[in-house]
């Protein structure tokens, strides 16, 4: 057998095992693991240590948020430059709200994500039925939303009153919760993956017992993990939680329902969309509605995370999402893209700000990195299209 026969029967059995997941999310993970080691190498151990780690999960809780969102925006070839506006005056409305008009909890919450979903619909009613660019119509709401709640605050900060609200970002859950929660998850892998090695194996496509083992040890071996760093300091940080729980649903909605593989398709070729029936005006509403959803709850993560609203709070959010996804393999141009993929790249973008945040450097060579990795990331998008 020549060498290069060989190569090839390795190369298969590799793929078996490990799968038909993208190049992009290799590279994505061997790039975190690389700026893992050189911060932590640099900071003298400080940036793996437990309490930073927890920090640098809940710094890209906003991020991630977000960037679930974003890429049910971009996956049919459009962008939302509105949204950290938008989380701005969410959350600074569900401050008013409480501080100033005395709402309860519930109230609050309802107001801040109320307005950001109200938000998106306007944006999705212009950009699908009005025809206007979703580049121009968000764009002007970056202005028009960031100059409302400098007009409702009068350009004063808003305190945060309720402890309660204050919770959603500050709080860890009881580590045992976090032990029980990880427990259900590597639960959740084994039912799942038998599930689909049953579904397989009627349509005679059995897989292998080593590739089986990966899918079932690789994810679980990651959540177990993944609570335990996190358990060393104090706990899952709720807004952890909260990331993971819109994950997972992005994940769903994006990967095994109708309307997802409806999104892939009107990116992909929209033209052909329409042509085989797909409402593609329906759609853009829906997915704006529901970036403007996630944009107020974002907002309401990073106003109690601080304990207040300030009228610039939420300055830059919008580039930090689309890095995120672009970073984490989302094309711009639409059709390709995965929830992982987001949260990797937001983790990605969280871990620079952290690490050079550490490392003292000044805020004008944090965006100048920032700025730079995004359009090599966009760049390698483009190399990659051309060459498929």
């Amino acid at each position: 057998m020549s060498e290069s026969t060989q190569a090839l029967e390795k190369k298969s059995g590799l793929s078996e095992i490990l799968g038909n997941v993208d190049w992009r999310t290799y590279t994505m993970v061997f790039a975190l693991i690389i700026i893992w080691i050189i911060f932590a190498y640099t900071t003298n151990g400080v940036f793996l240590e437990a309490r930073n780690f927890s920090n640098l999960m809940r710094q890209a809780t906003i991020t991630g948020v977000l960037a679930v969102g974003m890429l049910m925006v971009i996956l049919p070839g459009h962008i939302d430059l509105s949204i950290g506006s938008v989380a701005g005056l969410a959350g600074g409305l569900a401050a008013i709200a409480q501080t100033w008009g005395n709402y309860g909890f519930v109230t609050s919450l309802l107001i801040g994500i109320g307005t950001g979903l109200v938000i998106g619909f306007i944006h999705g009613l212009l950009v699908a039925y009005g025809n206007i660019p979703a580049f121009i119509v968000t764009l002007g709401g970056l202005l028009a939303w960031r100059g409302v709640i400098k007009g409702i605050s009068k350009g004063n900060t808003i305190p945060v009153s309720l402890e309660q609200f204050k919770q959603i970002g500050q709080c860890y859950l009881m580590k045992p919760v976090g032990l029980a929660l990880a427990g259900a998850a590597v639960l959740a892998i084994i039912f799942f993956a038998l599930r689909r090695h049953q579904s397989q194996k009627r349509y005679g496509l059995e897989q292998s017992a080593a590739k089986l083992a990966v899918q079932i040890l690789l994810p679980a071996a990651l959540a177990v993990g993944f609570v335990y760093a996190l358990n060393k300091y104090a706990g899952v940080p709720v807004p952890v939680m909260i990331l993971v729980v819109v994950a997972l649903l992005g994940a769903f909605i994006t990967q095994n329902t109708t309307f997802g593989r409806y999104l892939y398709a009107i990116g992909g070729n929209p033209e052909a969309a329409r042509l085989s029936g797909i409402n593609i005006k329906h759609h853009l509403l829906a997915v704006f509605s529901i970036m403007g959803a996630l944009a107020g709850l974002g907002g309401i993560i990073y106003t109690a995370r601080v304990g207040s609203a300030a009228p610039d709070a939420g300055r830059l959010l919008e580039l930090d999402a689309i890095a995120a996804c672009v970073i984490g393999g989302t094309s711009l141009m639409g059709g390709r893209g995965t929830v992982f993929g987001a949260i990797l790249g937001a983790i990605f973008m969280a871990s620079l700000d952290n690490g050079m945040s550490l490392k003292n450097f000044e805020d004008f060579t944090q965006d100048i990195v920032k700025g730079v990795i995004l359009v090599a990331a966009v760049g390698l998008d483009m190399i990659g299209r051309k060459r498929s």
